[in-house]
């Protein structure tokens, strides 16, 4: 029997839909706007795995951002996206070399070196920015067979301390690590964080500087799941689909992470969200740089403030608003603002901050 009218939930709210904190952006629920879309999506029959109209509509939206040789593959989640995205861009025997604070390295449980079979190579840096000369610290002996062969540099924009690269900065290692012989990948979790940052479209710091591979994040800008991984240089990224298939990557029902996408990219919403994201951190640190002991670590430049004050006074706060210490030992702490993050929501987080400092 085909349903005519809406069905009957016995599900119960399980949270206080009124608490948000500063732990991540992930926290964070989907977009009403993306719940709409997928509402929109739902119902009758589409061809499953990638062949239906909203992944094919989304490949018009993707050249809209980056470029007309752009091909996206939608992926479940932005650790799979990057290990699918890497063997992309190796060989069985490559490396990748990447800052050593970078999300590939740190955050991912192993899994480029694990699941992929790669190297990485890593390079300690003082903002979580990898530069040409950076890169040549471990962009050497591609004739050593006793050493991981470098072919693919992997930074992330923005980076894993919420510093952003300027076009320039990426052009710069695009045309160093190409001179190499090797490929340049984009970890792009926060991507749009990263052009509102800049005020630039995306394609100004990927396709247009020479980017071989983008992981486009979603999830982390008002998606309810779904990344995709963006191939921008079609040489770099001839096997994606079999990649992404190996990787268990590969949605049976597609058309609900594309039409996530379409909504995101389609007008400005993407934009929207990580302005509004972004001004809620500057507003943060705004607050927080007047309050005396605490220390903001890096240029606030996206939608994360780290920062440093005694672990007690964190250990307190943390039972007031969920966040994460980024260095428990040295009191460093990571703030991350979201779509949904209010004005209220960081005055509040500011005020108790003042309260258990005084204390």
């Amino acid at each position: 029997m085909i349903p005519s009218a809406p069905a009957r939930t016995d599900a119960r709210r399980h949270h206080d839909p009124s608490v948000r904190g500063f732990a991540s952006d992930n926290y964070a629920g989907a977009h009403p706007e993306v719940l709409a879309a997928l509402a929109l999506a739902n119902g009758g029959h589409q061809i499953s795995y990638g062949e239906d109209e909203y992944t094919e509509h989304l490949q018009r939206v993707m050249h809209s951002h980056f470029g007309p040789t752009a091909e996206a593959f939608p992926v479940f989640n932005g650790t799979g996206a990057n290990v699918t995205a890497l063997q992309a861009l190796a060989d069985r025997w490559g490396a990748v070399v990447c800052a050593e604070s970078a999300h590939i390295n740190v955050d991912e449980g192993g899994a480029p070196e694990r699941m992929a079979g790669l190297k990485l190579l890593t390079v300690p840096t003082p903002d979580g920015k990898l530069t040409p000369e950076l890169i040549d610290r471990q962009a050497f002996g591609w004739d050593d067979e006793h050493r991981a062969m470098p072919q693919v540099v992997s930074i992330a924009q923005n980076t894993e301390l919420g510093t952003v690269y300027t076009p320039d900065e990426i052009r710069a290692i695009v045309e160093h690590a190409h001179g190499l012989g090797m490929k340049v990948h984009v970890d792009g979790a926060r991507l749009a964080n990263a052009a509102a940052s800049l005020n630039v479209p995306m394609r100004a710091f990927t396709n247009a500087v020479g980017v071989d591979v983008v992981t486009l994040g979603g999830t982390k800008n008002g998606l309810l799941f779904g990344e995709a991984v963006v191939v921008l240089n079609p040489e770099a990224g001839r096997h994606m689909k079999h990649l992404r298939k190996m990787s268990m990557q590969l949605a049976s029902k597609m058309r609900f992470v594309s039409v996530q996408f379409e909504a995101l990219l389609a007008k400005d919403l993407w934009l929207r969200s990580a302005r509004h994201a972004n001004a809620m951190a500057q507003r943060l640190a705004d607050g927080v740089r007047s309050v005396d002991g605490v220390e903001i670590l890096y240029p606030v430049q996206a939608n994360a403030v780290f920062a440093r004050l005694p672990r007690e006074v964190s250990l307190r706060l943390q039972k007031r608003f969920r966040f994460y210490f980024w260095n428990e030992a040295a009191g460093d702490v990571r703030w991350m603002c979201s779509f949904d993050t209010t004005e209220e929501d960081v005055d509040a987080f500011v005020q108790a901050l003042k309260e258990e400092m005084a204390r």
